[in-house]
């Protein structure tokens, strides 16, 4: 089944005092390019949390974001008495000196720095293997929409080598006329040229078979059409195989390509500009299936 690069999950959850929402989303890559973005308290997590992720969904350039939201309950706050009276008698004094009145000193104690602490409660052992539930289901979401995109791909290669497939179908019915075509530029060009009866009619029809078999097309036509055939095999196959679809499809350039510099009959090159401009459509795609 293919399935496409370009995914996105997403997963929310409540942990006790804490809302926590895992977003995964994928572009194309050639290979895995994996960022997670996290509290630093869960960074321990990382590594097993990396291998998850890259066994799951194998390549692409993907992010995960791990968000947690609390209420303010999980901190405690006090006030640093010690050092608001240190303070306090450091204003005092500079008022003192200054000759200016510290009636009301109290707010500017409580914006100095250091007055106010926290204490975050430790992390709950529990709490991350809730959050590695929340990551299976976001993976979980991202891999069911990177099936839904695949199944577009895979109806838009199936049009695209049908279309080449139709295409391809429609060369031999010139082969013959390719070949009576070049024999005649061949001949009229001697006549011209050289004088008709001074050509050795043996030695031309031996030259003329010779270069006939060099402009032949038995193999190339055979070469597509198994290409074409596995592109197809390889698109039913139970895995997504995006790199062997782009090779293939590498193949399938190389025979259109040689097709076309052996055509020599203007129908034969319009059907080759088909194939081609299907096969572009084709390349394009193919770089964003896994």
């Amino acid at each position: 089944m293919l399935q496409s690069m370009t995914g996105f999950g997403k997963a929310t959850g409540t942990f006790k005092n804490k809302k926590i929402t895992v977003e995964i989303k994928s572009l194309n890559s050639k290979n895995l390019d994996l960022y997670i973005r996290m509290l630093p308290q869960y960074k321990e997590h990382e590594i097993s949390l990396r291998k998850y992720i890259a066994e799951q969904l194998d390549r692409g350039k993907i992010e995960c974001n791990i968000n947690v939201e609390t209420n303010g309950e999980s901190k405690s706050y006090s006030i640093n008495k010690e050092l608001a009276g240190r303070y306090y008698s450091q204003i005092v004094d500079l008022g003192h000196h200054l000759e200016i009145k510290t009636d009301d000193v109290m707010a500017t104690i409580l914006k100095m720095p250091d007055i106010f602490s926290s204490e975050t409660e430790e992390e709950d052992p529990e709490e991350w293997s809730y959050i590695f539930s929340l990551v299976k289901e976001a993976t979980k979401n991202h891999l069911e929409f990177r099936g839904q995109e695949g199944s577009g791909l895979y109806d838009e290669f199936k049009t695209r080598i049908t279309n080449i497939s139709n295409a391809f179908e429609q060369v031999p019915q010139y082969e013959k006329a390719r070949i009576d075509s070049i024999k005649s530029r061949i001949e009229n060009n001697l006549e011209e040229f050289v004088g008709g009866a001074k050509v050795d009619k043996n030695r031309f029809e031996q030259e003329l078979i010779y270069y006939i078999e060099k402009i032949d097309i038995a193999e190339e036509k055979q070469r597509l059409g198994k290409h074409l055939e596995y592109f197809i095999e390889i698109m039913d196959a139970p895995k997504s195989q995006g790199k062997k679809l782009g090779f293939i499809s590498q193949e399938i350039g190389r025979e259109i390509n040689t097709l076309g510099s052996k055509s020599y009959h203007p129908e034969m090159q319009k059907l080759v500009v088909e194939m081609k401009d299907e096969l572009e459509k084709i390349k394009e795609q193919v770089l964003n299936t896994l």
